[in-house]
């Protein structure tokens, strides 16, 4: 008597991993980078820091207003064709950075940059869904964030040996050309859903789906705004995110400027500390993965252990930024303060499974809408440091005494997420 025996599960849904990771990384260089140009930059045009926050808040702006319809696009024709898109955009535009003449153009090409970055996250999102488990969704997603943090800490010592090499502009165009090669890559591979791959195999699909995978809705069904706005888990998620993007989008923007000035080190050492520092950010959201797999495990609810831990990381980045700004020593410094990131990160792989879980079926445009939030906590960040170091400056003050200060609002601001996360409920 014969018997048949089920094929193994393929893996190819690792493979899906793989490309979220590559664009998550691809992501992040292209986004930090502008930050180690960015003192060059200043000084070719003359732009003062509040113009320099303008341009910042530019790609903020525009990362923010897109979120939510590039969201529901990916909802509509798929994640492939709207990830490929996007990618080509914001590769399109980080090298026109480069030929840019001045404050105008450069305003227009940052706009249309963050244009093109919007919906990467909450179509990343809507493929976790379609592709892994709910056990295995909070290591993906740690190992994606923390490879695009990774690729943030590459970039701005990448950036600095690349503009001694051949300059700023140059520069832009080389990191441009990365993002054009993945979307060849990730078009011809990947398909929006298991059963779609022919290297899928029924075991994989029936593995996928039995652990809480999802199949595409027949009909894209309204979203209840209404119910959407007054949610109360949605809503302290809203503000949990503009917390957590309010910190860390000084490191990817301001901080190289930061240690140049307020310390007066070189433009090659302020990219290796700025590496450091976002190496701790990198850590932090790996091991937050794995924090976040396990917190679901062995509980029904895993509110409350999601609530403790990450109540207590970010009171442990507030007392760490605390002590970093009081070191004499800025090596010390951007060392305390990529443990201060590392705190932060550990939360942000629980902040998107609870995102998820409360999107339900509308995962892109409400992902999107979530996430949109930490525009605002960005936006706020860019805009505070360019108006108070130029605020500083028209009192006479120079180097850490015009910086430093600032850094107790964004202790403040890390408490406030501590706050936040005590008091959520889904």
């Amino acid at each position: 008597m014969q018997t048949t025996s089920t094929p193994a599960p393929t893996r190819s849904r690792f493979v899906v991993a793989f490309w979220l990771c590559s664009m998550a990384a691809i992501l992040y260089l292209d986004r930090v980078c502008w930050a180690k140009a960015a003192p060059l930059i200043q000084k070719d045009f003359q732009l003062s820091n509040t113009h320099m926050s303008l341009l910042a808040m530019a790609f903020q702006l525009a990362y923010g207003l897109f979120e939510i319809p590039t969201g529901r696009w990916g909802e509509v024709i798929g994640a492939r064709r709207v990830l490929t898109r996007i990618t080509l955009w914001w590769s399109a535009f980080t090298a026109l950075s480069g030929a840019a003449t001045g404050f105008t153009s450069l305003l227009i090409i940052r706009f249309l940059f963050g244009v093109g970055e919007a919906g990467a996250y909450p179509n990343a999102a809507r493929v976790l869904t379609r592709w892994f488990p709910t056990s295995e969704r909070g290591r993906v997603q740690g190992i994606m964030l923390s490879v695009s943090l990774f690729g943030g800490a590459i970039a701005p010592t990448l950036a600095a040996y690349l503009i001694e090499a051949v300059g700023w502009k140059w520069n832009f165009f080389i990191f441009g050309s990365f993002g054009v090669i993945w979307a060849s890559g990730f078009w011809f591979w990947f398909r929006d859903t298991p059963d779609q791959h022919p290297s899928v195999n029924a075991s994989e699909v029936e593995l996928i789906r039995a652990g809480g995978g999802t199949a595409p809705p027949k009909e894209h069904a309204a979203i209840p705004w209404r119910s959407v706005l007054t949610d109360r888990g949605i809503i302290i998620l809203c503000l949990i995110i503009m917390c957590s993007s309010f910190n860390s989008y000084f490191y990817f923007t301001w901080f190289p400027s930061y240690l140049e000035d307020a310390h007066g080190v070189s433009n090659t050492v302020s990219g290796k500390l700025t590496s450091m520092a976002l190496v701790g950010a990198a850590l932090g959201v790996l091991l937050g993965g794995v924090v976040a797999d396990r917190i679901i495990k062995g509980s029904e609810s895993p509110v409350n252990r999601r609530r403790l831990f990450c109540a207590t990381a970010c009171f442990l980045a507030a007392f760490t930024l605390w002590m970093a700004i009081r070191s004499p020593s800025v090596t010390t410094l951007a060392a305390l303060a990529g443990l201060s990131c590392f705190f932060v990160q550990l939360t942000l792989p629980s902040w998107w499974s609870a995102a998820i879980e409360q999107s339900g079926q509308h995962v892109g445009p409400l992902f999107g809408m979530m996430n949109m939030m930490g525009t605002i906590g960005a936006l706020s960040s860019q805009g505070f440091v360019g108006v108070f170091a130029d605020y500083q400056a028209s009192r006479g003050l120079s180097g850490r005494p015009q910086w430093d200060p600032m850094f107790n609002v964004y202790v403040g601001v890390l408490l406030l997420g501590c706050l936040c996360w005590s008091r959520y409920r889904k």
